[in-house]
């Protein structure tokens, strides 16, 4: 088990997503409908939806719009949404993964290709970047839920491979496969976590100086702006002092 870290994801940002409440309902209503329509309507037996449940309880969703976005599933008239994976690189030699559900390819490919080249960034080919990136199981939970040991000893009891804490929260990293047993396990001792997801774990990271850190925080802004991009992954750092100058 690995102790603190700086790993910085743009999902991290203080208030980041209070401010983009709804658009972050529609992002999380859109998962719940992909997931729902790969599988069973149903999230006791349906592992994807479940996760995509869990995630949008933890963002305080209501229960109709989570109801309403599994009936969508079965709908006749239901939009079909695709799944693609864009790749590319920010500044600073930073790598991004961006994750999207869209309904059309040439629109979403367009939107992404022009927040990249507006922002210092170029599109890459796909697997360019993904190989310097491990596929985990992420579980997130605030500060208020146990100091560093306590949520370490309820991770290492759950079979976690990796705990990293600070002022801010805890993360925690699991196989990919382990993501859901992990999770229920933690939830048992620590309560419900603030994110269960699946994640892109950097190999390596890169940290930023001031002016390559101002401008990928606009790229991934306008990324995560757009309504068919889910989540954003990078393998950057930028310290806290960095950070709170730019929030500031």
């Amino acid at each position: 088990m690995a102790g603190h870290s700086k790993f910085k994801n743009i999902m991290h940002r203080k208030g980041a997503q209070d401010k983009k409440r709804s658009n972050l309902f529609s992002k999380l209503s859109r998962e719940i409908t992909v997931a729902a329509k790969m599988g069973m309507p149903d999230p006791d037996m349906n592992p994807r939806l479940r996760l995509a449940v869990n995630a949008a309880k933890a963002q305080s969703m209501p229960k109709d719009n989570i109801q309403r976005a599994i009936d969508k599933a079965t709908a006749s008239d239901g939009e079909n949404y695709e799944e693609v994976r864009y790749e590319g690189y920010g500044p600073g030699g930073s790598a991004i993964i961006v994750e999207a559900l869209t309904d059309n390819r040439n629109r979403t490919a367009t939107n992404i290709r022009t927040a990249f080249s507006k922002n210092g960034g170029n599109m890459a080919a796909s697997g360019a970047v993904a190989h310097g990136f491990e596929r985990k199981g992420l579980i997130e939970y605030p500060a208020s839920a146990g100091d560093e040991e306590t949520v370490l000893m309820a991770a290492m009891e759950a079979g976690a491979d990796d705990i990293e804490s600070s002022e801010d929260g805890h993360t925690i990293w699991t196989e990919m496969e382990a993501l859901h047993e992990v999770s229920s396990s933690m939830e048992k001792a620590l309560g419900e976590a603030e994110n269960v997801k699946l994640a892109w774990k950097p190999n390596l990271t890169v940290e930023l100086d001031e002016k390559d850190a101002g401008v990928l925080l606009k790229l991934v802004d306008m990324l995560d702006d757009d309504d068919d991009v889910q989540t954003v992954w990078g393998n950057y750092e930028i310290s806290d002092e960095i950070m709170d100058k730019l929030d500031g």
